[in-house]
């Protein structure tokens, strides 16, 4: 991410805050209108919890934007656990599509063409992190698993 990029992201993620948990209701509702499969990888949770979780995420990705290097290794360590999760690979884009549309509702008029590429920007590097993260945290179909 370019700078500017990172600032527009900071800025933008400020304006969100005060609305986080209806902009995470309105994300999750997104994402299961667009895949209704994933919904029962959610059933034994709380979604007031989960949505939580989710605008703490991207807080965090956002507070560490200046900081890559621990980004990096909190994204992944975030990778590493959703694979034990039944995550698939395509979730990320689904999740991500998810993601601008719901920013694209939450920031109306602020949301211009530079700010659309900035956070998917932004969501590009965490989902290509995380399922790097994911893929070495899976054994291989060659590989056994342990009992």
């Amino acid at each position: 991410m370019t700078p500017e990029q990172t600032l527009l992201v900071q800025e933008t993620w400020q304006r969100l805050v005060p609305i986080a948990d209806a902009a995470a209701t309105l994300f999750y509702e997104r994402l299961f209108e667009t895949d209704p499969e994933l919904r029962p990888l959610f059933r034994r949770t709380d979604m007031r919890e989960v949505r939580l979780r989710l605008v703490q995420a991207i807080g965090m990705a956002v507070g560490e934007l200046d900081e890559p290097e621990n980004l990096v290794h909190i994204v992944a360590e975030l990778g590493r656990r959703h694979a034990g999760y039944d995550v698939e690979d395509r979730h990320y884009d689904l999740v991500g599509a998810a993601l601008l549309w719901t920013l694209e509702r939450g920031l109306g008029s602020s949301w211009t063409p530079e700010v659309a590429e900035a956070w998917a920007s932004l969501y590009g590097f965490l989902a290509g992190t995380m399922r790097e993260a994911a893929r070495s945290a899976s054994p291989s179909p060659e590989q056994p698993v342990a009992a």
